[in-house]
């Protein structure tokens, strides 16, 4: 089941996969809202070219989440339990390797008791009520859900209809805070902190001074004081009417909160990025992912094997590639129709992607770039030719090499600004 948002919302899309007790796996991908009001633009640009997941069960839902990797909602929930801590001494739980990052992290800290079950499933339930005030505010994107095995462990269900009718209220209630609040990523930062104090009592000026920093966003807000975020807005709504309070927009990076890393984004064509380059492999056969992640993780590139199609394209969006290998010949999805899924994707319009073949012959040649394939590898393949293809498309894996390909790059970069500018403030030439 697949299609836009256009023709069908997320509330009927959910009510169907109740009606049908259907278990798997729902993507949802935002596309940009053309808006004419320039605050309103800048609050639908939170959400552009982002995706969601959600995870069903017999028609219930089990877990969902954005595709964030760097588990800084999971932070922000822990520290209700002063358990924040705890999330950086773990090691990457084999779990996070099959479901999403956050999820295996969650569950590891309860085995590791760092989290008691009821803490666990609170956590749970406000993440999927916070993913689904997300989705059930979108009116532009696409979706598509995919059948599968449960999402597994389970630690509780969501019964769908009550919580999405919960949660349609809380647009509804969301939308008369307009325009003065328009996003739940809007910062608050206090302006005039003498008539604040004098207006509040002590204790909950402490609590808005604290956070109201410019940098913490109202759903992050919500999520420390363990709020409904319509409650958290409504408190504060009154002084941002006055201006006591005013909202910054803070668009986030894509930083990894266990390691730091940040990434940088794509510039004049050229995939500038402080981390390792990431490497996916879609192929049906244990030997060719073992072996591709073998070779690529030798030569400092960070390479990922997955052996079912279906599960790849959900893994991808968490995973972020700069590079995508795929086979051709697999069960119930195809290398052709995976990549053609792929590309109807704004995230993955740009990515390489590179076909893994036995086959060479002219036609799959043909087929493979009518549905935006961008190389064709036959195997069976060298390490050379496979490292010679990785780096033509995502640089070398070597770190000292890296660093000078992006020092080079931002110097191009530079030097196409500056011309750019120049020739904006020179004189028009002749002839045009």
């Amino acid at each position: 089941m697949q299609g836009k948002l256009s023709e069908i919302d997320i509330r009927s899309i959910l009510q169907l996969l109740e009606l049908g007790q259907r278990t798997g796996e729902l993507f949802v991908e935002a596309y940009p809202m053309q808006l004419g009001n320039s605050a309103l633009d800048r609050a639908s640009k939170l959400h552009e070219g982002q995706f969601w997941f959600v995870f069903v069960f017999n028609g219930q839902i089990v877990y969902a989440a954005n595709a964030d990797t760097s588990l800084s909602r999971l932070t922000d929930y822990l520290r209700r339990y002063d358990a924040e801590a705890n999330l950086r001494s773990l090691t990457v739980p084999s779990i996070a390797a099959i479901n999403a990052p956050e999820y295996g992290y969650l569950w590891a800290l309860m085995e590791n008791r760092s989290l008691s079950p009821a803490q666990g499933r609170s956590i749970i339930q406000s993440m999927v009520h916070e993913t689904l005030f997300d989705l059930l505010s979108l009116h532009q994107g696409a979706f598509i859900f995919e059948s599968g095995p449960p999402l597994s462990p389970q630690l509780t269900t969501l019964e769908t209809a009550p919580l999405v009718a919960k949660i349609m209220k809380q647009v509804q209630e969301w939308k008369q805070l307009h325009p003065q609040i328009q996003s739940p990523a809007q910062c608050p930062v206090i302006a005039d902190r003498v008539t604040l104090q004098a207006t509040l009592s002590e204790r909950t000026f402490q609590t808005l001074d604290r956070y109201a920093d410019g940098k913490t966003s109202i759903r992050q807000f919500a999520r420390y004081l363990n709020r409904d975020i319509v409650i958290v807005a409504r408190a504060i709504y009154p002084y941002v009417q006055k201006g006591i309070i005013h909202l910054t927009h803070a668009f986030p990076d894509e930083s990894n909160a266990l390691t730091g890393v940040k990434s940088r984004p794509r510039e004049f064509g050229l995939w500038q990025e402080a981390r390792i380059p990431r490497i996916v492999c879609i192929d049906d056969g244990a030997a060719i992912r073992e072996t591709v992640e073998s070779i690529l993780n030798q030569h400092g590139y960070e390479a990922t094997g997955i052996g079912n199609p279906l599960k790849a394209l959900g893994l991808v969006f968490q995973l972020k590639p700069d590079l995508i290998l795929c086979d051709i010949a697999m069960p119930d999805l195809d290398g052709y129709e995976v990549c053609a899924m792929l590309r109807k994707s704004t995230a993955f319009r740009q990515i390489p992607i590179v076909m893994l073949t036995g086959k060479d012959g002219f036609i799959d040649r043909v087929r493979a770039k009518m549905v935006g394939a961008t190389d064709y590898l036959t195997k069976p393949f060298g390490e050379g030719e496979l490292l010679m293809l990785v780096e033509k498309y995502v640089g070398s894996g070597d770190p000292q090499r890296r660093q000078t390909e992006s020092f080079l790059a931002d110097s191009l970069a530079d030097e196409l600004e500056s011309d750019k500018t120049n020739a904006t403030s020179s004189p028009s030439a002749p002839f045009g």
